[in-house]
Parts: structure tokens; sequence; C-alpha cells
């Protein structure tokens, strides 16, 4: 869709409403960046996960919808810079008129996406050993030994064994 051709297919109602915009691939949070800073209200639902990068545990923000986000415009705003704005491909639309989203839907996710983070393991989950003499055997995962490594409790030969490895060679089951 051309972006310029939007102000003219508009409804002629100049409330606020939310659009959809398509953004180049993994340029989400640029397009959002250069939005803001150009004045426009925007919003990219994002949660919070637990990721093993490079061998620790670390807690980062993701996209909830990768390559979107919702961007607030009233029908006579000026659209012409969406179409230049980097990180931006399109505003979501059909038959070259952009889609208004019902206003409800942007406001039940950012309550849905202010949920507090929960750990990937807690105590008593049980996981599955992926690497190592343990291999393929089920565990209860008891806690954190430092960043990377975990204290899971095995059961072998009807008795209970403590022992720890890395947090890399475990899968939750």
């Amino acid at each position: 869709m051309n972006v310029s051709t939007a102000n003219s297919h508009c409804t002629a109602d100049t409330a606020p409403a939310w659009y959809l915009v398509h953004c180049k691939s993994r340029q989400d949070e640029r397009a959002e960046q250069n939005l803001l800073r150009q004045g426009y209200a925007c919003y990219r639902p994002q949660h919070s996960c637990e990721r093993i990068i490079r061998g620790r545990r670390q807690i980062i923000a993701e996209s909830l919808f990768p390559g979107y986000l919702f961007i607030q415009l009233a029908a006579d705003a000026n659209w012409a810079p969406l179409r230049s704005t980097r990180g931006v491909i399109r505003i979501v639309g059909f038959g070259g008129i952009p889609l208004r989203l019902d206003d409800g839907l942007v406001e039940h996710l950012q309550q849905r996406t202010t949920a507090p983070v929960k750990p990937a393991l807690e105590a008593g989950d049980s996981v599955r050993i992926t690497e190592g003499g343990f291999a393929e055997l089920d565990a209860i995962f008891v806690a954190m030994d430092g960043e990377q490594r975990v204290i899971l409790l095995l059961n072998m030969l009807n008795r209970q064994h403590q022992i720890s490895m890395p947090l890399v060679s475990i899968v939750k089951n």
C-alpha cells in the first residue's frame, strides 16, 4: 500500500485511531524509535522471557508480534513521513485503505503485557537432561547454582541423588 494515499482514503472522522504498521525484518524496534522521534504515538507489545545467551541465563524483552507495531493516527494527520521512516514498510490495509483497528484491542494488549516475568524454571519443575552421561533422563529442578549451572534431583537405583550440571544441558518438560 502506498502510505501517501492513506490520508485521502480514511473516513471523515478525525479522532485518533490505531493502525498496524508492517516493519522490515527484525527492525520493529528501530521503526518504533524513529516514529517516536517524529512525534507519533506508537505501541510495540513486548513480553519478557528467559533465554540462554552465550551460556548465561538472561531475561530479555521480545516483541509479541515480531515485524509489527501499532501506531495511533488521526485521519487528518500527515501520513507522508511514514513512507520514508527507517524500518517501516507500510501501514497494513486492504485495497489501498489502511485498516483501522478496534480501540479496545491495543488497550487490552497493554493490560495483558504488563504482567510480571515468571522465571523459566521454578523449584519442583520436571526437566529432561539433554547432554552428558545423564542424557535423556528426567530430573527435578531444585535451584540455580550460580549463573550457568543448575542443581537437580535425579532418581537412580531407587534413591534421589543431587547433581549439578550446566544450565544449557537441560530443557523443561
